[in-house]
């Protein structure tokens, strides 16, 4: 996509949704575009100056603006949070023209420009969820030294691959995004939950976004992750995957790692339901 392309895309609408959610975050947000060889990065940042820093990448389409809750469950009295609108998605970000993210190694050399352009000093903690933990896990086995610890949230293609019938269903609404599609996709694999209206909305207007394929790979390998505190929350009600056999599979792969599983919560609605537990992993 290129950068008038994603420019024309972030309707009014869809600012001002993007806006909304932002507004409920409980602390003052600083935000800015730092840049990268892919583009400008959008990163909204609250919480104590001094205190450690924590980095957080949304899954697909989801935005930087999903973190409010976990902000607003601690993170954001422990932690420096730098919530990143990853860039080829929906959000503020913008993909420079011709310079389009395709493999994990250009991902992890985005990001890598993205810790640069935050300044930050030493080690930071890193977390992700779904696509997001697939990002930071390659992140991590690539740069392990920029890392202080590393949170996965019921992560995709780490530890077990997609369902096929959450791929079937997802089909639709990937191929061609309608706020219908998505809506309807999002009661089925989160149950009917009940999800910050806001948030809806914004999702909504994500369907207005060009559709971009997202980076696929090889799956992350275990060597690299037992080199710094590891922690992996899984969400017991996900129906990407089979829970019980990732978290199985996590457990033997990186036995020195944290393995903890989510009761009574979905993949998709992981990062707004369970603030509570997410926000402790993080503090911990």
């Amino acid at each position: 996509m290129s950068a008038a392309s994603a420019a024309s895309a972030v309707s009014v609408q869809f600012r001002a949704a993007y806006d909304a959610v932002l507004a409920e975050w409980p602390a003052p947000v600083t935000s800015r575009e730092v840049p990268t060889p892919h583009g400008l990065t959008r990163i909204n940042s609250c919480g104590p100056l001094g205190a450690p820093p924590l980095v957080l990448l949304p899954g697909g389409g989801a935005t930087s603006t999903v973190w409010g809750a976990v902000v607003a469950a601690g993170a954001g009295r422990t932690h420096r949070v730098h919530a990143v609108d990853l860039v080829g998605e929906p959000g503020l970000s913008v993909p420079a023209g011709g310079r389009a993210i395709r493999t994990p190694e250009e991902l992890a050399g985005w990001l890598d420009a993205v810790l640069d352009g935050l300044g930050a000093p030493g080690p930071v903690t890193l977390a992700g969820h779904s696509y997001g933990a697939w990002i930071a896990a390659h992140y991590a086995t690539r740069h392990p030294r920029r890392l202080a610890r590393l949170v996965l949230l019921d992560p995709t293609q780490v530890f077990a691959g997609l369902r096929p019938g959450y791929v079937l269903r997802a089909l639709p609404m990937l191929a061609r995004p309608t706020p219908a599609r998505i809506r309807s996709f999002l009661r089925w694999e989160t149950g009917g939950a009940d999800l910050d209206p806001a948030w809806l909305r914004l999702r909504d207007e994500t369907a207005r976004f060009p559709t971009v394929r997202p980076v696929t790979g090889p799956r992350p390998g275990p060597a690299g992750l037992d080199r710094f505190p590891l922690h992996i929350l899984f969400a017991e009600q996900a129906r990407c995957h089979d829970s019980a056999r990732a978290a199985a599979t996590a457990r033997a792969a990186l036995p020195g790692a944290r393995v903890e599983m989510l009761p009574g919560v979905s993949h998709h609605a992981l990062p707004l339901l369970a603030a509570e537990a997410i926000a402790r992993s993080l503090a911990a």
